[in-house]
């Protein structure tokens, strides 16, 4: 999944964020920008993703 960020604006004018398709700290991250935009963070939701590592490639080259 491409890593996206969805703001859902309510009826009453609340706003949530949900960040999606970001593994570990990535999605804190990407949505701290706005959080700080949009001022007083109520509450914050961890999603499974967020205790994930991310997944690392590595590549060695062994001679040329």
């Amino acid at each position: 999944m491409k890593p996206t960020i969805e703001i859902i604006v309510s009826p009453t004018g609340d706003i949530s964020i949900d960040a999606l398709g970001f593994t570990g700290a990535d999605c804190e991250k990407a949505t701290h920008y706005l959080e700080e935009a949009l001022g007083v963070i109520k509450a914050r939701a961890r999603k499974p993703e967020y205790h994930q590592r991310q997944r690392s490639k590595q590549q060695q080259r062994i001679g040329s």
